[in-house]
């Protein structure tokens, strides 16, 4: 039986799954920037000899031009992506934020409240005397 790091790599290496190849790449790529450009980034993608940034903010766009010099030399330090041109641009489509229902289940009382207590400690005789109280009122 194989192991999953060997199924990994045979998929990896197989040149049907050549964009996860590429993606793991830019990933890699975009680890090297600076953390100042790199929470900026939603993603990256490659068409046609030119490296698209897809940014969260139009600010982030400013500083990826100004800094777009830096972004070209580790690019030519980094031959495995061959890129000719840096493309940035910022998203217009909101990120729709799923929202958390936190519904506790009612549950209905199935007990009436009727049982012994035959505890001697008087502090723990009280409180399970309130118990079935709450359990009588509910």
């Amino acid at each position: 039986m194989k192991k999953i790091n060997e199924i990994l790599s045979h998929l990896k290496n197989n040149p049907e799954f050549r964009k996860i190849n590429t993606q793991k790449t830019i990933q890699n790529f975009i680890d090297l920037l600076p953390v100042n450009l790199k929470k900026g980034i939603k993603f990256a993608y490659i068409k046609a000899d030119t490296l698209y940034f897809v940014l969260t903010h139009p600010v982030y766009k400013m500083e990826f031009e100004y800094n777009k010099s830096l972004i070209n030399t580790l690019l030519k330090k980094y031959p495995i992506l061959q890129v000719e041109q840096l493309k940035f641009f910022v998203t217009n489509k909101r990120e729709k934020k799923e929202k958390i229902n936190i519904n506790s289940p009612i549950y209905k009382e199935r007990s009436y409240g009727i049982f012994s207590n035959h505890l001697t400690n008087e502090k723990f005789h009280d409180k399970i005397e309130e118990i079935r109280k709450i359990i009588k009122n509910s």
